[in-house]
């Protein structure tokens, strides 16, 4: 007989299972259908990716029932089968997991993050019905997953138990701020579970390992129930018309344990994990002996109210009559400097670290779109508060992702209006991995075409065909990934961006010498300058994440030793070192400079910047900003 589920993750970690969806994605079956409805039409391939799972080391299985809700499938016309497809899909999971194996029915958001029309009472009768096809085919647990907000959790929580004394696992899918969509902080989330019921409290999807983990240390190691994580394998990348993910197996088996250490007491993965995934969680936690579980209750200190001041308008200097980027790099080494915009309203440190960067000597400072779908201040407003208050150059990121073809002309002519011409064209990562899930991804536009359509303005002409009343001046980049398996296939993909009209290139960061040689050699019958992407690591922590997580973005092994267990200021010490090594190869070969800030950390990015002028023998920046 095997012990009860509780009695079970008392005494080890369990070894849950990875992805279904983006697994069945993987084998074939399109985004667009309606995965649950396969327990009815193909149970033997769902029974199939189980079995891949227990084979893997999984010993909990969820059922394929996320989104096996009246809502859900009522998208799908299946809403009269809501019963049916939960039973069978625990039935096909209890079938796989044997005597010795555990089953959890699998519930997930109906609102999604998003602020719908589904009512409360609605809400209320969907999970019901779900909740109770689900226990009467006999589940050993109920698993909550991918909540957004405390409000939906505590009312599916509360009908999981009105209903049954079944053990329930409930797992929120935060950022790494470690807040719930409605406001509250994790320690409060897990408290408001813990009072309604929760046995098992945690972490799913949204973000990779370092993520979770980072969500997991603002509880402060007290926790007052075991933990579970789910984490995704990374950050997802849509490349040729497909979601990719990044983190190897050998990365979460590594996790694993850490997050053992903290705590945790089931582990699995989500969106993008496989059973390759599974059996490397499996494998290193395969002789982890768990400390017991000492059930403190959780510190709720009250959130300090904060009052920001925002900079006022000042009157700073334009443009001008600065020569613009392309030129510029064609006669000396040209330094252009990413600050992410701030994610909240507070302007203050951003401006601050603007000022820094123009006076080390940047020759630009660019501002990305909402990267990795994660929502921040408008570049435009802020490109225009720091030409307007500093003096420097702003150059904008314009994404795909977030403008149909009306809003992105009426963007682009904002910037005309205001005197910003420089900008650089990129697909943009899918709303659906952001910080809200739940807003749609509009691409009317590939990075090919913006590019065209931006030159187009150029000529005076609207997107529409019609004649505008006088030209743009833009002068458009385009992005360039150089860490693929085959760089002259990317430097063909590059070709193709060229021919659609871009001016210059900026790549993602490079952190390998040899790559620098190569792209080099791999570019040297273009035309148009190369900015070479330089991004300082803060700490070993950091390193990790962008290698195993980060779409794009790979160290060499090298880097991540020297990185390793570094943290705070020597951290932040080695990562200038690394990068300045990088910088004295780079200059070599690519006139164009790109420094990406880590975390706000524009003094490290400063010290970039003399470094350069150091090296090419300018002591002092150079005065094209005014």
């Amino acid at each position: 007989m095997k012990p009860d589920l509780r009695q079970a993750w008392d005494q080890q970690v369990l070894v849950g299972d990875g992805a279904m969806g983006t697994f069945l994605y993987q084998m074939g079956f399109p985004v667009g259908i309606s995965y649950e409805e396969l327990n009815l039409t193909s149970p033997e391939v769902i029974k199939d990716v189980h079995r891949r799972y227990v084979e893997a080391g999984a010993q909990l299985i969820e059922t394929n029932t996320f989104s096996a809700n009246f809502d859900k499938l009522s998208k799908y016309g299946l809403e009269s089968k809501v019963e049916d497809i939960n039973r069978a899909g625990v039935r096909i999971a209890r079938e796989v997991a044997g005597p010795t194996g555990y089953v959890v029915g699998a519930i997930g958001s109906i609102r999604g993050g998003k602020r719908t029309n589904v009512s409360t009472t609605e809400l209320k009768k969907y999970f019901e019905q779900q909740i109770q096809a689900l226990l009467q085919e006999g589940v050993d647990g109920i698993l909550l997953e991918t909540f957004y907000d405390v409000e939906e959790m505590y009312l599916a929580l509360s009908i999981v138990r009105k209903l049954s004394p079944l053990p329930v696992i409930c797992q929120f899918a935060v950022e790494d701020v470690a807040r719930t969509l409605d406001g509250y902080t994790m320690p409060e989330a897990f408290r408001m579970m813990q009072q309604q019921g929760a046995d098992v409290i945690g972490f799913n999807c949204r973000t990779g390992p370092n993520g979770i983990m980072s969500a997991m240390k603002t509880l402060g190691g007290h926790l007052s129930v075991p933990m579970s994580v789910y984490p995704n394998a990374g950050v997802a990348d849509y490349v040729d018309g497909e979601y990719q993910y990044g983190a190897k197996p050998d990365y979460f088996g590594q996790m694993a344990v850490k997050f053992a250490d903290l705590g945790a007491r089931i582990i699995g993965g989500c969106c993008g994990t496989t059973p390759a995934h599974i059996e490397a969680i499996s494998s290193a936690l395969q002789n982890y002996k768990p400390q017991p579980i000492t059930y403190e209750p959780i510190a709720i200190a009250p959130a300090p109210i904060e009052i920001h001041e925002h900079l006022a308008l000042g009157e700073g200097e334009g443009e001008g009559s600065k020569p613009n980027l392309v030129d510029l790099v064609k006669e000396r080494h040209t330094v252009i400097v990413e600050l992410d915009p701030p994610r909240d309203l507070d302007i203050a440190k951003f401006m601050k670290g603007a000022q820094a960067l123009k006076d080390a000597g940047a020759d630009a400072l660019t501002l990305a779109d909402n990267s990795l779908a994660v929502t921040r201040m408008s570049n435009m407003a802020l490109g225009h508060l720091v030409q307007a208050q500093t003096g420097l150059r702003p150059l904008v990121h314009i994404a795909c992702r977030d403008r149909n073809l009306i809003g992105t002309q009426s963007h682009l002519m904002g910037f005309d209006a205001l005197g910003i011409d420089h900008v650089l064209a990129v697909t943009g990562d899918p709303a659906r991995f952001g910080d809200l899930p739940g807003s749609s991804s509009v691409y009317d536009l590939t990075s090919f075409e913006i590019i065209r359509m931006i030159k187009q303005l150029n000529e005076g002409i609207a997107f529409s065909g019609k004649p505008l009343k006088q030209t743009a001046n833009f002068v458009v980049g385009a992005a360039f990934n150089p860490h693929g398996k085959h760089l002259d296939k990317a430097v063909l993909r590059l070709e193709r961006k060229i021919a659609a009209g871009a001016d210059y290139i900026m790549t993602q960061p490079v952190y390998d010498p040899e790559l620098i040689r190569a792209l080099k050699e791999a570019t040297s019958h273009l035309d148009i300058p190369i900015f070479l992407g330089i991004m300082p690591l803060a700490s070993g922590r950091n390193a990790e994440y962008l290698h195993n997580e980060v779409p794009g973005i790979q160290l060499s092994d090298e880097v991540r030793s020297r990185m390793s267990g570094l943290e705070g200021e020597e951290g932040r010490a080695m990562g200038v070192a690394i990068a300045k090594e990088l910088l004295d190869v780079a200059m070599e070969h690519f006139n164009g400079i790109y420094l990406m800030t880590p975390f706000m950390l524009y003094e490290m990015s400063a010290q970039l910047i003399s470094h350069v002028w150091e090296k090419s023998g300018r002591q002092q920046p150079p005065l094209f900003h005014r």
